[in-house]
């Protein structure tokens, strides 16, 4: 197979040239059939016993398929909850609606391939007349039909995640909703800011987004006293980054400086540091540098020859893992270690080549392949503005 079949490519690095496909079937799967990250006792109550500790095998792990992550933006923001963190007036809302807006309309934040899916932005230290105003000067009056808005909400004890709860069936298709400010939905008490009381905060996000398989990004603020860590300047104590799957710190040398620097750390993409610049008359954040450029993974030879299998004519597959092996035969593979390395790499399967795989039991293992390559749809002119990818 040519190499322009592949339609996705390993998590580009910054300054790099394309767009990711939109997976327009799969995608919706995987991040709302109730997402199980984790394989849970609850899922297998006999195995627990009463009040028992449920175990996994090394065995059972890797003969189970997990649902993939897929990333929002590639190789820089995927499934989680997320901290993102600047002092007051940074320029975090003008982001945040930025991010929102091209994770709505499916377009590449600078040079990062976007998934496309629904947004939901709580921005509860704003009013719906100033995020008209704001979101007209950042993109016109070109329109996301998929990106919604929300000025109130309920705190975590009062009943957020059922109001949550309650947009994501209605929108089975959303990828990120960001809350705009973490201070807004945490309860008011004594111990607040207690390492146990953030600890427990976000870990109540963070079991959210991974029952749904979506991206919650939490907007906070940083503490007055300066450090040579950028992330021991996140308001309060270690718990709020201990419990997040990560975090973005956005700071300024001088308040008054266009330029900022965006530092990333996180459990599922590299540790990043960029470079980046306000642009005041279309109140955008540009891309300027990257202090070290992402690691790409090498080629993987078994995702390689299975995307050579699956053809634009033939783009399904279903057979046992042995009849697989007779249909690549330049990889010298048994059938049992064929499975247990797809089950591994399928988050890598379809997030760069698009190809969505299963296992599925039954009376024997059948292994589903599944090729959804669809085309990005990319935003070259709106309302007037261009977007080529630095934005």
């Amino acid at each position: 197979m040519t190499e322009t079949k592949k339609t996705t490519a390993p998590v580009s690095s910054v300054g790099a040239d394309g767009a990711q496909p939109q997976l327009k079937n799969h995608n919706e799967i995987i991040a709302n059939e109730a997402a199980q990250i984790n394989l849970q006792a609850a899922q297998n109550p006999e195995k627990s016993g009463s009040g028992g500790l449920y175990t996994v095998s090394m065995t059972e792990l890797y003969d189970t398929v997990y649902p993939p992550r897929t990333p929002v933006v590639d190789g820089f923001l995927y499934g989680g909850t997320y901290l993102f963190v600047g002092a007051p007036k940074v320029g975090k809302s003008f982001f945040m609606g930025q991010l929102a807006y091209h994770v709505a309309m499916g377009i590449p934040l600078w040079d990062y391939p976007v998934r496309k899916g629904t947004v939901l932005y709580l921005a509860l230290e704003d009013d719906y007349a100033r995020l008209q105003r704001r979101l007209s000067g950042m993109f016109g009056v070109e329109c996301a039909d998929n990106l919604y808005f929300a000025t109130q909400a309920k705190t975590l004890n009062e009943g957020l995640d059922r109001q949550l709860e309650e947009f994501l069936k209605a929108h089975t298709d959303a990828r990120l909703i960001i809350i705009d400010t973490l201070q807004k939905v945490r309860e008011v008490g004594g111990d607040r800011y207690s390492y146990s009381s953030d600890y427990e905060i976000v870990t109540k996000l963070k079991s959210f987004s991974d029952k749904y398989g979506i991206c919650l990004l939490v907007v906070h603020h940083t503490r007055k006293l300066e450090s040579e860590d950028s992330f021991d300047m996140i308001s309060g104590t270690n718990g709020l980054l201990g419990a997040a799957d990560g975090a973005f710190i956005m700071h300024k040398k001088k308040r008054t400086d266009n330029e900022a620097v965006m530092d990333i750390v996180g459990r599922d993409q590299p540790d990043q540091e960029l470079t980046i610049e306000f642009e005041r008359e279309r109140c955008v954040w540009k891309f300027k540098k990257a202090e070290t450029e992402l690691w790409k993974q090498p080629p993987n030879p078994l995702l390689e020859a299975i995307n050579n299998f699956l053809t634009e004519d033939k783009p399904e597959w279903e057979g046992t893992a042995t009849e697989l092996v007779s249909q690549l035969p330049d990889m010298q593979i048994q059938a049992n270690v064929l499975s247990r390395k797809l089950n591994v790499v399928n988050s890598q399967l379809l997030n760069n080549y698009g190809i969505f795989y299963d296992n599925k039991r039954g009376h024997e293992r059948k292994i589903v392949l599944k090729a959804e390559r669809v085309k990005a749809t990319i935003c070259v002119g709106c309302d007037g503005i261009f977007y080529s990818g630095l934005v």
